[in-house]
């Protein structure tokens, strides 16, 4: 019996952790200053959005940057210091709650990171961004990366401070809105953020009211 070949990639051809090889091939272009693009809380049902682009010097590389996903809350930070002492330039932008209900996530996802890149104190040569789509309205060419974060540093970069800054955000927000437990699970919707829903209702401002359990039920 004759086997066929699989299209499926041999586990050692999978990336271990984010490398720079998507940016060193735009580097060998003429393609100077490559912006990573990501961002953090497409998911939750209450906070902002909020994007981050970074530009990291190509001769001095953060070491140990990965997907913020895969990384404990106390590597994050720790990376993060790093990011904002090593990088060219880092912008960070985002938009609220009742801004994300006046469009829709995916939207609001995509203008943060607009922002965000705009909001560099230089003018990158090109962009990579984490995901399926290149934001309109860019001021440089982009890529779209499929789970960029896991492949490119820059990205990875990104995702570190956009996570961390969201999350200090949602810190903030849990102390001014106790009930919820907003410090604990960033906005998600954890059994203890929906009982809280259930019993107090939604924070205008905070609370996303498009989102399922709080649509139909609440108005803002």
């Amino acid at each position: 019996m004759t086997c066929s070949a699989s299209d499926s990639p041999l586990l050692f051809d999978l990336p271990v952790a984010p490398d720079f090889s998507e940016e060193r091939r735009l580097l060998a272009r003429g393609r100077f200053h490559i912006a990573g693009i990501d961002e953090a809380g497409r998911g939750p049902l209450a906070g902002p959005v909020v994007a981050a682009a970074v530009v990291l010097d190509a001769g001095d590389l953060p070491d140990g940057l990965d997907d913020s996903k895969r990384l404990k809350a106390a590597k994050r930070e720790a990376l993060y210091e790093v990011i904002l002492a090593k990088a060219v330039t880092i912008s960070v932008a985002s938009l609220s709650a009742r801004s994300i209900d006046t469009s829709d996530i995916r939207k609001a996802a995509l203008e943060a990171m607009r922002r965000a890149l705009v909001g560099l104190t230089l003018k990158p040569c090109h962009a990579l961004i984490d995901g399926r789509d290149v934001p309109p309205g860019l001021s440089c060419p982009g890529s779209a990366l499929i789970k960029g974060d896991q492949r490119s540093i820059s990205i990875a970069a990104a995702s570190i401070v956009a996570k961390v800054t969201r999350d200090r955000m949602m810190i903030r927000a849990g102390i001014a809105h106790p009930p919820y437990g907003l410090e604990i699970h960033a906005g998600y919707g954890t059994a203890r953020h929906r009982a809280a829903i259930e019993s107090d209702g939604p924070v205008p401002g905070i609370h996303r009211y498009t989102f399922s359990p709080i649509k139909g039920r609440f108005s803002a």
